[in-house]
């Protein structure tokens, strides 16, 4: 799936992550739930305790991927290239804990690459290896990631920004619709969250909200310029 930065920033808007051990309910129908409310991406990342593996993870996969496909939302595997692979996902996104970017790039060639970065080292190298966006963050506390790094704010974003660095941006950690706007104003292209859906009493109503605060923010900043 190749796209082009514009298309990918209008994926980044509402960005949706979620594995079975993220849900509380069927994560089938979390996601149609999420897609009714307007996520404009997916990321299947099956991490943590009692998370899925090998065929169970695979079927869940591709269930999850169905729902996707059938409703025009780009469907990105975390971490797993083989599995991306295996099932023509659109996409992978990796962290720097993982194969270097350049490698992963000739592995999956024109599909979407997603890098989480968390320094300007970090995400001057993803872009010259290949990313297609950069997840930044963690910008608020986050208790989901057991490895996560130092909280951020909305520093980073600003730095990249200031720098003239255009390639799309998501962050990532601790966002709800209360506190999604400022990362927008930031010079983020999107949001995103995996409980603030998925363990949302409706993910719906949430995905909702989410969309709602990003869009108006982006609304907003294009009637300043």
């Amino acid at each position: 799936m190749a796209v082009n930065s514009e298309a990918i920033r209008k994926f980044l808007r509402v960005y949706f992550i979620m594995g079975s051990v993220n849900c509380q309910k069927d994560p089938e129908e979390v996601l149609l739930a999420a897609i009714r409310g307007g996520i404009s991406l997916f990321q299947f990342r099956e991490k943590g305790n009692a998370c899925l593996q090998g065929e169970d993870k695979l079927q869940l996969a591709k269930k999850l991927q169905t729902i996707c496909r059938n409703n025009q939302i780009p469907f990105i595997v975390n971490d797993d290239i083989e599995l991306a692979l295996e099932i023509d996902a659109d996409g992978v996104h990796i962290g720097q804990e993982d194969e270097s970017a350049d490698i992963v790039r000739q592995k999956i060639g024109s599909k979407i690459l997603g890098v989480s970065a968390h320094n300007l080292i970090e995400a001057r190298k993803a872009i010259d290896d290949g990313a297609d966006y950069l997840g930044i963050g963690p910008i608020y506390p986050t208790s989901t990631k057991e490895d996560a790094k130092a909280v951020q704010g909305h520093s980073f974003l600003k730095e990249l920004r200031a720098l003239d660095i255009q390639i799309p941006l998501v962050g990532i950690g601790g966002i709800t619709a209360e506190n999604a706007a400022p990362i927008i104003g930031a010079g983020a292209d999107g949001v995103s969250v995996i409980t603030a859906i998925s363990q949302a009493e409706s993910p719906e109503e949430s995905a909702r909200l989410l969309s709602i605060a990003v869009l108006n923010e982006l609304n907003e900043l294009k009637n300043v310029h």
